[in-house]
């Protein structure tokens, strides 16, 4: 995973240097809801280039909707995680999934 604060900006358009702080925690808070909703921390798992664009192209997305909708109250209507977030983090469950199998973990073997 390697979505850096410059890739950010450039997804946002963003030249000034006024909100780097917000999106750096944007980056991070995006990084661990998707590493939650993936439901893992290893590292293995995310060293894969398959699997780290993946995530870095989710991680772009939920950050930058953190960013645009950065509102806390607003007269208009809520908006949810979008689909393109939500699809890539299914299919990235479905990665885990297999990488869980190929280790074992489903076959009884309590050692992984």
């Amino acid at each position: 995973m390697t979505v850096t604060l410059d890739n950010l900006k450039v997804s946002l358009r963003v030249d000034s240097t006024a909100d780097d702080y917000l999106l750096k925690g944007y980056i991070l808070a995006a990084t661990n809801y998707i590493k939650n909703a993936i439901g893992t921390d290893d590292d293995k798992f995310y060293a894969d280039v398959n699997i780290s664009s993946l995530v870095d192209v989710a991680t772009i997305a939920l950050a930058s909707g953190y960013y645009t909708f950065r509102t806390s109250l607003s007269l208009v209507q809520a908006f949810p995680v979008d689909l393109a977030t939500n699809s890539i983090i299914a299919q990235l469950r479905g990665n885990y999934a297999d990488y869980l199998a190929d280790k074992g973990v489903f076959d009884g073997d309590k050692s992984t």
